[in-house]
C-alpha cells in the first residue's frame, strides 16, 4: 500500500484541519496517510505539548512515497517552525534519500492575499531541490474557482482563509479541495511507486 505523510505545522488549527482532510483524501485514493506535525520554536516552545500528532523526525521522511507539507503563511512565506525543520533535511538531500518522492503543499493565510501562493510556491521549491515530483490542485478541483464564496485554492495547492484573528474556520469547499489534493497525491504515488 502507498504510504503518504501528511507533514504539518499549526498553531490555532487551521492548518491542522487541512492536514486532516488531505489525509482523509489520500485514504480515499487508497493510500495509507499518517499525519506528524514540525515541533514549535521559541516562544511558542509551550504550545507544543499538547498537539494531536507524533511530532515528525527528519529520517522518517524516506519510508513515506509521498509526502504533503502544510504550513500557515507568516508575512507571505513559510512558518519559522517549518522552515526550520526543512532546513534539517540537507543529511538526507545530500543521499538522494527523498529523489522520487511525491510531494503536494497546502497553507493558510490572514487574508485573501496574504501569501498563499509565494508560501506554497517556497515549499515547492523545497520538494524540487530535494529531488520530489510535485502534484498541484489541478483544474479538476473546479471548486477552486468559485465566486459564489470567500474561497481558498490555486493550481498550486490547497488553501484556507483564516482571518485577521483566526475567525473564520476552513469552508467546506476549502476542506474538499485539500481532500482533492490528498487523494491525487495517493493515486500519482500509486502510479510512480506501485
Amino acid at each position: 500500500m502507498t504510504k503518504v505523510l501528511v507533514l504539518y505545522y499549526s498553531t490555532y488549527g487551521h492548518t491542522l484541519q487541512m492536514a486532516e482532510a488531505v489525509a482523509e483524501g489520500a485514504r480515499e485514493g487508497g493510500a495509507e496517510a499518517t499525519l506528524r506535525r514540525v515541533p514549535e520554536l521559541g516562544v511558542n516552545v509551550d504550545a507544543d505539548r499538547d498537539k494531536p500528532y507524533p511530532r515528525a523526525e527528519i529520517d522518517e521522511l524516506p519510508d513515506y512515497d509521498a509526502i504533503v507539507f502544510g504550513t500557515p503563511t507568516r508575512f507571505g512565506r513559510i512558518s519559522g517552525s517549518m522552515a526550520a525543520f526543512l532546513d534539517q533535511v540537507g543529511g538526507l538531500w545530500a543521499m538522494g534519500a527523498l529523489n522520487g518522492k511525491i510531494g503536494g503543499a497546502f497553507t493558510s493565510t490572514a487574508t485573501q492575499h496574504g501569501g498563499q501562493e509565494m508560501t506554497l510556491f517556497s515549499m515547492i521549491a523545497n520538494m524540487l531541490h530535494f529531488g520530489m515530483t510535485v502534484v498541484g490542485l489541478d483544474y479538476g478541483f473546479q471548486q477552486q474557482m468559485t465566486l459564489d464564496e470567500i474561497t481558498g485554492g490555486s493550481p498550486y495547492g490547497a488553501s484556507t482563509i483564516a482571518g485577521g484573528k483566526g475567525e473564520r474556520q476552513p469552508s467546506e469547499n476549502d476542506l474538499a479541495g485539500a481532500r482533492y489534493l490528498g487523494q491525487r497525491v495517493a493515486e500519482v504515488a500509486a502510479k510512480v511507486h506501485g
